[in-house]
């Protein structure tokens, strides 16, 4: 079954739900702030960690939500694609939730290592076959939607789009032949959409999680926005 809303590009996502998402990430201590070192090096002011959507009742709101951004944003797909290690409870989430809904779509996964018995190879589920979502939590240097798409390609499916929960909107980095590491002037998610070609779709984005902030104020969130603004500025991307 295809999710299908007539629209044909993914867009900003949803304001209301957004908000309502960021919320539930506080609550639940998924995002939190502080100072955080990111596999780029940088210092960040917050930190979104989705191991910590860790039992049924978050993880199961948290497919609402995937599925609902899902929905507004008009992304159609044949089936569903988990690549390890977060993406495989992501996805499988995320189709029990559509099901739920009247949706009823395939899932697939990957396994980091192939299996040399039983049915053996690296991917489990379903074919792969048609337009594939890619279902995953952030996207910090798109590395990992690279080797989904290579997964994909090579099984004769379209890689076709991509769901996150949080789209952080900072430039990413290369690495260059010295080994030093720099920041580029595209994101991650823009990457995927420029030069893969792949729809995102993202729950909320680092200008929702501002917005939540300046909404939200008195105390240390206060100092939380400021320090949340200053790192935008310096390292995020329009």
């Amino acid at each position: 079954m295809v999710l299908d809303t007539g629209a044909t590009h993914a867009g900003a996502p949803d304001a209301a739900l957004a908000q309502e998402f960021v919320q539930f990430c506080v609550d639940a201590g998924v995002l939190r702030f502080g100072e955080f070192k990111t596999k780029a090096g940088r210092l960040s002011p917050y930190f979104f960690n989705a191991g910590l959507f860790d039992d049924g009742a978050k993880l199961a709101r948290l497919a609402q939500f995937y599925a609902k951004a899902l929905i507004a944003s008009g992304v159609e797909f044949d089936m569903i694609f988990g690549p390890a290690y977060k993406g495989i409870p992501l996805g499988a989430a995320l189709a029990i939730e559509l099901s739920r809904l009247g949706l009823n779509v395939p899932f697939a996964y990957n396994r980091k290592e192939a299996k040399d018995h039983g049915e053996g190879g690296t991917l489990v589920g379903a074919p792969l076959q048609g337009r594939v979502l890619i279902v995953d939590d952030v996207m910090s240097a798109g590395t990992a939607a690279r080797e989904s798409i290579a997964l994909i390609r090579a099984a004769g499916a379209i890689p076709h789009a991509v769901t996150i929960a949080l789209d952080r909107q900072e430039k990413a980095t290369e690495v260059g032949p010295d080994g030093s590491v720099r920041d580029v002037d595209h994101s991650a998610v823009q990457y995927v959409q420029r030069e893969l070609g792949l729809q995102v779709c993202a729950i909320a984005t680092l200008a929702d999680l501002l917005q939540y902030l300046s909404v939200h104020t008195g105390g240390e969130l206060d100092a939380h926005r400021q320090r949340v603004q200053a790192y935008r500025l310096r390292y995020g991307v329009n």
